[in-house]
């Protein structure tokens, strides 16, 4: 499937050097715990979002106006640790430019790079990571640049603050680490369906400039059922925008990404729901989408 730009041909294409938000399309997968395909979610992403309508539901702010470019889609060496440093390098040209970043994947280990690129640019950088699973094993099938120790690499080697939420599967080595280095993941069963109090207890344990990473497996199924290893349980779609919407309004979001989506024949839901959230990142994390609902309040 050719890679498409973000919104179809009717959203246009602003020129790199004078797009404010990049989408990254980053076609990896490597050794996945369940089911495959995600190194094709990308495309599906893309090309669901060409059926989206341009004015935001909530804020009725016009996204293709915000200057969005799309890069080519960039498949990396099949050896996980090159793979990385490729993904960190096509990250790092972007945030050089002071660009928006939001790669799309592709199983979690897309966010590897992108966060290394990221933490080298800015001091202090805190990590919010959507996801059913803790991703904190040291190495999984052979490799430490695995989708399982995605987060193990952004706190032991990166040295970054991280949140993790809607964690509701966890293996016997992640919860020794979880005690030693005396985390507080906020597992599902601790969100409270009414109200929205924990988003903002979330928010607070962060640093001023934040990655936020979105395991598509993080929703529930219910909502999300494209992705490789589905959990009940999961956050819902407006508990997830709910809190994309406070972490702008309190923190400097300077990068994010979507991954995991593995297609489901037949059905459509999964790939324009991830395109959709992709949507509320630009209106309530970029700068430009901030910049924008100035104008309509």
């Amino acid at each position: 499937m050719a890679t498409t730009q973000f919104g179809g041909t009717e959203a246009g294409d602003c020129r790199l050097d004078q797009a404010s938000i990049v989408v990254l399309p980053l076609c990896h997968e490597h050794q996945v715990s369940y089911g495959m395909g995600t190194a094709q979610g990308p495309c599906h992403i893309l090309e669901a979002s060409s059926q989206l309508e341009m004015l935001d539901d909530e804020t009725f702010v016009n996204w293709s106006r915000m200057g969005i470019h799309t890069l080519p889609a960039l498949t990396p060496s099949d050896d996980p640790e090159t793979a990385v440093f490729q993904m960190k390098a096509a990250a790092k040209t972007v945030l050089d430019r002071n660009q928006f970043l939001l790669s799309i994947g592709g199983d979690h280990a897309i966010s590897i790079g992108p966060v290394m690129a990221a933490a080298e640019r800015y001091d202090n950088l805190g990590v919010l990571q959507i996801d059913a699973h803790l991703d904190l094993r040291n190495e999984w099938n052979g490799s430490r640049y695995n989708h399982a120790c995605v987060m193990r690499r952004v706190m032991d080697d990166m040295g970054c603050a991280a949140v993790q939420v809607g964690i509701r599967s966890v293996s016997a080595e992640e919860y020794d680490y979880v005690k030693q280095k005396r985390l507080e993941p906020v597992y599902a069963g601790m969100i409270s369906d009414i109200g929205n109090d924990w988003m903002d207890t979330v928010i607070s344990r962060l640093p001023s400039h934040v990655y936020l990473t979105i395991d598509l497996d993080g929703l529930d199924p219910a909502v999300m059922p494209g992705v490789g290893t589905p959990e009940p349980g999961g956050v819902t779609y407006r508990q997830l925008i709910d809190l994309i919407r406070k972490l702008g309004r309190q923190k400097t979001v300077v990068a994010a990404d979507i991954n995991e989506l593995c297609k489901i024949p037949g059905t459509n839901v999964s790939e324009y729901t991830a395109a959709k959230i992709a949507t509320k990142l630009f209106v309530y994390a970029s700068d430009a989408g901030k910049q924008a609902l100035k104008t309509v309040r």
